[in-house]
Formats: C-alpha cells, sequence, structure tokens
C-alpha cells in the first residue's frame, strides 16, 4: 500500500494504492498473501502520536474489506519483541499489508496479455520508430537474431520505464513535457533472523525507513534504500555504501546483529520516478503522470512514474485516455478489477485447500514442495504435474524441487530462455541452487532448444 507515502502528503496515491491492494489479492491470491508488519516505537524518532495516526488514516483510506486493523503490542511480551535488542523496545504497532513475488506478478501479466490476444516480445527493443503513411511504425531487433521486424499501429504507447526519455529522443520527434528521476533502491537477503511469520518496519534517523520480512521461508529480506542513480539502468548494483547501511539500520534494533558477511544474495533496480523536484530521493513523488502528445495527429502516450501496487489503475487510465483514438471493438468498458490472473481462479481463503488437493492429488509431494508450485503457479500448478504420480514421471531433477515438467513448463508458457530466467526471473530458486546446477540447467534448455535427444 505505501505506508511511509503519508508522510509526503500523497493521500490520493496512498488511497488509490489501498483500494487496488485488495483487486490485486482477490485476483491473484497464489502470488498475493497478507502480512503483518510490526513497526517499534524509537524514542527520539517519530512520537507515537503521530505513528498512531498514520496507521489509522492507512487502516481507513482504502475501504480495507478483508485485512485485519492496526493494534498497539506490548513488546516485552509479544513474541516479535523476542528478536529485538534487549530492553530497548516496550511498545509497538502492528498493521496490515500484503507481498507480492513481483516478478511472478509480471510474468502472469504477460501470460494473460498472450491468453487474450496479444503478441508478447521478449528480449526485443525498438530500434527505429518514426511516422509513415499516416499510421507509426516500430522496427523491432531481437536479441540474437539478424533480422528486424517491422510493425505498424495507430496509437502508440511508451512505458519505457528508465528509458522513456530515450524512446522519445530515437527519432519519434517529440519533445518531453516531463522528466524522470532515476532513484536506486537495493536489498539484501540473509539466513532467517527470527521465527515467526510476521514483518518489521524500522525507523531510521535519517528519517527512512528499512523492513525486514520474512522471504522463500529461510530467509529475510531487508530493504530498501533510496538513492538518486544517475549510471546505465541496465547495470545497476548495490554499493558497498547501501550494504553497510541496510545492515547498521536493521542491527540498530536485532539483538543479533546483521553483517556484510551474513548476506547470500543482493538485487538493485531503479526507479523510473516522474521528477516532481522534491529535495531527497525519498521524497520523490511515486504517483504517476500520463503525457499524450499528437504529433502529426497521431496519439503517443508517454507513462512516467509509478508504483507496482498501481500498476493496473495506471493501465485503466492509460487507455482511457486513448479512448477516442479506439476502435468501438476496442474501447469496452475496463474487466480487469474482475478477472483472475492465470492461475489465480479461487478465493483468498482456498490457499491451504488448494495445496491440500495437490497433495491428494500427487501424494509424492512433500508440503514445501507442494506449497511453492500453488504460490508460483496457484491452478495451473496441475498443468506441470500432469498425472504424475512420482518424482520420477516429473523427469530430470535440477535440486532443489525444480523439475525437468517445470523447466519445460516455464520455457513453453513463460518465455524462459536461460537458467537466469527460471531460477531469478520466474522464481527464487537460486537461492537454493549452486553455481553447477545452474550451469546444469543451461546445457539442459540449450539442448532442448536445439532438438537434442538428451532433452
Amino acid at each position: 500500500g505505501g505506508l511511509r507515502y503519508l508522510e509526503h502528503y500523497e493521500f490520493r496515491l496512498v488511497r488509490e494504492a489501498l483500494i487496488e491492494r485488495e483487486i490485486l489479492w482477490q485476483i491473484a491470491p497464489h502470488i498475493i498473501r497478507p502480512l503483518r508488519f510490526v513497526l517499534p516505537h524509537h524514542r527520539g524518532l517519530r512520537p507515537a502520536w503521530l505513528l498512531r495516526l498514520g496507521l489509522f488514516l492507512y487502516d481507513h483510506l482504502g475501504g480495507r474489506k478483508h485485512l485485519p486493523a492496526t493494534r498497539t503490542l506490548d513488546l516485552k511480551r509479544d513474541e516479535t519483541g523476542k528478536p529485538l535488542a534487549a530492553g530497548r523496545f516496550s511498545k509497538g504497532f502492528e498493521y496490515s499489508d500484503c507481498f507480492v513475488d513481483d516478478a511472478r506478478l509480471v510474468v502472469l501479466n504477460a501470460r494473460d496479455a498472450a491468453n487474450r490476444g496479444a503478441t508478447i516480445r521478449t528480449r526485443t527493443r525498438a530500434v527505429d520508430i518514426k511516422q509513415v503513411d499516416g499510421v507509426w511504425q516500430v522496427t523491432l531487433q531481437t536479441e540474437g537474431q539478424s533480422q528486424t521486424q517491422v510493425i505498424r499501429a495507430r496509437v502508440l504507447i511508451n512505458a519505457g520505464g528508465p528509458w522513456v526519455e530515450d524512446v522519445l529522443a530515437r527519432g519519434v520527434g517529440v519533445n518531453a513535457k516531463a522528466s524522470i528521476r532515476l532513484v536506486q533502491g537495493s536489498h539484501i537477503v540473509v539466513p532467517r533472523l527470527y521465527d515467526h511469520d510476521r514483518a518489521y518496519i524500522f525507523q531510521n534517523a535519517d528519517g527512512r525507513i528499512v523492513f525486514a520480512i520474512p522471504y522463500q521461508n529461510d530467509f529475510t529480506l531487508i530493504g530498501t534504500t533510496d538513492r538518486d542513480y544517475e549510471g546505465d539502468p541496465a547495470k545497476v548494483a548495490i554499493t558497498t555504501d547501501e550494504i553497510n547501511y541496510l545492515c547498521a539500520s536493521v542491527s540498530e534494533y536485532l539483538a543479533r546483529p546483521v553483517t556484510p558477511d551474513s548476506i547470500v544474495w543482493t538485487y538493485a533496480g531503479v526507479r523510473p520516478l516522474y521528477d516532481d523536484g522534491a529535495n531527497k530521493a525519498q521524497a520523490a513523488t511515486r504517483d504517476y503522470v500520463l503525457e499524450l502528445d499528437k504529433p502529426n495527429g497521431l496519439p503517443l502516450l508517454s507513462i512516467y512514474g509509478g508504483k507496482i501496487t498501481t500498476y493496473r489503475r495506471l493501465a485503466e487510465e492509460a487507455l482511457e485516455k486513448l479512448l477516442p483514438y479506439l476502435s468501438a471493438a476496442q474501447a469496452e468498458e475496463g474487466w480487469t478489477g474482475d478477472a483472475a490472473l492465470p492461475g489465480g481462479d479461487f478465493d483468498i481463503a482456498a490457499v491451504s485447500q488448494l495445496t491440500s488437493d495437490l497433495i491428494r492429488n500427487h501424494p509424492f509431494l512433500t508440503q514445501p514442495y507442494a506449497d511453492r508450485l500453488i504460490h508460483a503457479y496457484g491452478t495451473r500448478a496441475r498443468d506441470i504435474l500432469g498425472k504424475a504420480q512420482s518424482m520420477a514421471d516429473l523427469g530430470q531433477s535440477f535440486g532443489a524441487s525444480l523439475t525437468e515438467a517445470e523447466v519445460v513448463y516455464l520455457m513453453d508458457h513463460e518465455w524462459a530462455v536461460t537458467a537466469q530466467d527460471i531460477v531469478w526471473r520466474r522464481s527464487k530458486l537460486g537461492l537454493r541452487l549452486s553455481a553447477d546446477e545452474i550451469a546444469a540447467i543451461d546445457e539442459w534448455m540449450t539442448a532442448r532448444r536445439a532438438g537434442l535427444p538428451n532433452a
């Protein structure tokens, strides 16, 4: 939802995000799950009354329907106080939010679009954009292919993210009306820091906050940072300063310090935020801005900013702006708020039942394996397992419960080309696989694409 944005008076954004949080949970209950966050009160930072006010607004701005309300905690008695530094934190607040596997959310939207007739082109760049005979003409170049492809369109949407301004500069003939601010956010993953299933939100003296979230059962995810970024967005990586900052921020609160030596994985990304002139990166708006240009009468919509929770509403608003340029068949009423994403066609309360049904139909599955399949694929886990009655029926085993049947599914239905796609971009199994095991997956995938017998 974005609790921290209330402090910057982003009430419209937070309300929209909280409404969308409920919608997304219901259309993708396999990859989105409710999570309780514990906010210890740190004397000398934000006063308790201000925290209560912010959490009251967070509870009521978006018409919360299914998630439990905020409550006050006695950290001396509650289990969430045990991992904290002894004697330092006596009071806390617990509120509700949701956690999503962002990589799964992206690929399931692409899969849904493909199911409805879209052509999905991964590893493809637009090398030329121009107007020809009253329409847009875009030349596409796919990685590893020498030939280009030309497509023609009446409407062009520039969703280039960090490269939105580069697209405009690529012969489109439009000067950008807005600009983006690249803000880096980095995370670290460490072995699990505590036994309970709640997350923490820690305040820092610099006004920023850091989360510690249960991750992939055996780990804790710590993040995020906010720093302006000026390099190539494709080459962003966590810095030593960020690592030290995250470790120090969490260690301020926990009884057992977190050190750089305990890190098992890091990742970093760039947020392409709309540049509203904020003094600090953390204060830059997370709201989105849609700019519609019409060079020579041809519509070109450019998207600036936004946060992942509001992606569905952003897309609806984009099409609302383009309504005058769509045919009657294309200009149908919005439907995405009710349509389940692939695998999400079940009730939010039915996750456990779905897992039990999967184990009953495939008795060889362990509970953790079945849980992983359901939380990644939902009802489509059945497509991977088929009629299998043993692990051997799923083909070669690559380690960490990854089988040939799942790899084939990801290659055929989710555009996976490399092992990195599978172990990091379609799952997080890379946390449990060795470099040799990942290399073996790559070799198997290469052989399958080439039609070799061992695949």
